[in-house]
Parts: C-alpha cells; structure tokens; sequence
C-alpha cells in the first residue's frame, strides 16, 4: 500500500481567521508531504501491506521506530484535516450529543476535557475524541502515537505539536484549542465515526 498526500477538503483559507492559508502552506504541504514521501521510502522495504490505513498504521506499530512514526504521522494528520470544517464547531447535533452529554454531563465539560488535554500535552502531540468499550473519552497521546492502536475508535482530533498553530497563535496553545472546538470542529465527521464505532 502507498501513502498519498490528500487534498485538503476545503480551500487553504477557508478556516481563516482561525487557521491561515500560510500555516496550511506549511504544514500541509511540507509538514505532511514529508511524512508521506519518506512513509513511502521506508514502505518500500519493510515488508508490510495492509488494505486500508488504519490496518496498515497498526501493522506498523508492530514494527515501530521510523516506519511506524512515518505512517501513523500520516494518518494522524489525514485525520486532523477531516476534522474541521468552515462554519463548524460549536455545540454539536445528532447522536453524538447525546453521548457527550451522558458520558461528560455536558458539552461544556466536555470542552473544557478537551482544551485542557490539548494544553496539559507536554511537547508534541495530539488530542484525541475517541470511542472506547461505548464510552466517549478524551485522551491525548505524545508525538506519532494513535489510539487507534490501543483498541479505541478515534472520533476527532486536533493536533498540538507547535507547526500546527505557531504562525497563528504563537505560544498561546489554549487559545487555539478553543478556536478549534468553538469554530472549527466537524460535528458531521465526528458523527460519522461514532456510527461505526
């Protein structure tokens, strides 16, 4: 299986004022690519093949190191991308509101779960809306790492590490986790992965 670099699904700046045209020249364009070119490279050799993504991310945690890094950096920002949209964010509608209000009490428990796992994440890393046992969680993880490979189902996710939002927000990580639940998060995404869960 190859790694591509996807389009974005939606125009560089159409989640601007909250992310720039130039953060996503960035971090899309380099950040990512290179995750793919060198995921690629390194795929190449290792003798691994997988019929989607997430198969292939969790053959790759097996053999760990750079391949695994590589390829789950991947699929984590594939995921990233998915999970924002113009004109999103907000409280959300569907089954998944009524999850976060039986499993946090209320969405604004819920917020605050998250922007405090995104800000509390030391150095790199992710934070994470996921499906565990039928339980909603938040759960965070450092650098490549993904729930996706300790059994959980990743509903969302907004990604920490500094070249995500340094442009735009400088050192103010909470700031941006609050445009990103406010503004930016893809409810009808979120609601699509809970329906497999």
């Amino acid at each position: 299986m190859k790694l591509e670099l996807p389009e974005l699904p939606y125009a560089s700046d159409a989640l601007e004022p909250h992310i720039s045209a130039e953060t996503f020249s960035y971090h899309h364009g380099k950040h990512h690519n290179t995750y793919v070119n060198k995921g690629n490279e390194l795929l190449a050799d290792a003798g691994v093949d997988a019929d989607n993504l997430e198969d292939l991310v969790k053959a790759c945690k097996k053999k760990g190191g750079p391949l695994f890094n590589n390829v789950a950096q991947h699929y984590n920002h594939d995921f990233f991308w998915k999970s924002m949209a113009p004109n999103a964010g907000g409280k959300p509608s569907g089954d998944v509101a009524k999850k976060i209000d039986q499993d946090f009490g209320s969405f604004d428990e819920f917020k605050k779960a998250f922007v405090d796992g995104g800000a509390t994440q030391f150095g790199s890393g992710w934070v994470w809306l996921v499906s565990d046992g039928g339980k909603l969680k938040v759960v965070k993880t450092a650098n490549a790492d993904t729930p996706l490979t300790d059994g959980a189902t990743p509903l969302a996710v907004c990604d920490v590490w500094e070249h995500a939002y340094y442009l735009d927000y400088q050192n103010r990580r909470p700031d941006f986790l609050n445009a990103f639940v406010d503004n930016l998060l893809n409810w009808d995404f979120v609601n699509e992965n809970l329906s497999k869960a």
